[in-house]
């Protein structure tokens, strides 16, 4: 079998089973491991898969520049944005990470509603200027450009003096074995650091983070408390989240 045949039907089994395995694929072509490492190596370098041990999984989607994502519409993100504003009671102190989704769910917070919002995120604190019962407590640090939110040791420093209710968290891949994961080392950092500062950690999960991974582990899936996803996400993984003891909310 070419080369570009059996890279094909790696990426279709992939898409199939959500998983491959290199043993497995090296008995299935009667090739050797290192020739199949080799294809997954060069797969995962076009951003087509990302290599974990033994294997594969699917890569995320959610990796375009933040400009690019912010201008497509997703009526998914709209409405896991609107479920987890819907979940905000005044008076708590809510955690919300950076992204496009939480672009949303800051649009979808009444003017009337009384809060404390801790955000790493210019973005989300400037969509906040004009609330005027929210209190902005704006987590400064090192820009990274890609999400647009503010990482490094002066931000896991100021957010250590924080005890909040709820932390709304933005992920790139969402795997059942692999956990919660993230494009960048230093955003995945900050990801546990927010969401050890938070009594309930909410994951906002659109269709092309499920079942997929990044580079960087955020943690188990365990981390999450609840997760939103659309209403039309696979059942079979939702149904794996809720017999972890993870709430799934539907949007």
């Amino acid at each position: 079998m070419l080369t570009t045949e059996r890279k094909k039907t790696i990426l279709e089994l992939l898409a199939r089973d959500g998983r491959v395995l290199a043993a497995d694929l090296a008995a299935a072509f009667g090739t050797s491991e290192d020739t199949i490492r080799r294809d997954l190596r060069e797969l995962a370098a076009e951003g087509l898969l990302q290599r974990v041990h033994g294997g594969a999984l699917p890569a995320s989607s959610a990796v375009a520049p933040f400009a690019q994502r912010r201008s497509i519409e997703s009526s998914a993100k709209r409405n896991i944005g609107r479920a987890a504003a819907a979940m905000i009671a005044p008076g708590q102190i809510v955690i919300i990470d950076g992204g496009t989704t939480s672009a949303e769910l800051v649009k979808h917070l009444p003017l009337s509603l009384a809060a404390t919002v801790v955000t790493h995120s210019p973005t989300v604190a400037v969509a906040l200027v004009d609330h005027p019962s929210i209190d902005v407590i704006m987590i400064g640090g090192r820009l990274y450009k890609h999400s647009v939110v503010n990482v490094g040791a002066a931000a896991i420093e100021a957010m250590s003096h924080i005890h909040a209710d709820i932390y709304f968290m933005g992920v790139t891949g969402l795997h059942l074995t692999e956990g919660l994961s993230t494009g960048d080392m230093e955003e995945a950092y900050i990801k546990r650091a927010l969401s050890a500062r938070a009594a309930e950690t909410v994951v906002l999960a659109s269709m092309d983070k499920l079942n997929a991974a990044s580079r960087y582990a955020i943690g188990d899936v365990t981390l999450a408390n609840t997760v939103i996803v659309e209403a039309q996400a696979d059942a079979a993984i939702t149904q794996a989240l809720q017999a972890k003891g993870i709430s799934v909310v539907r949007a």
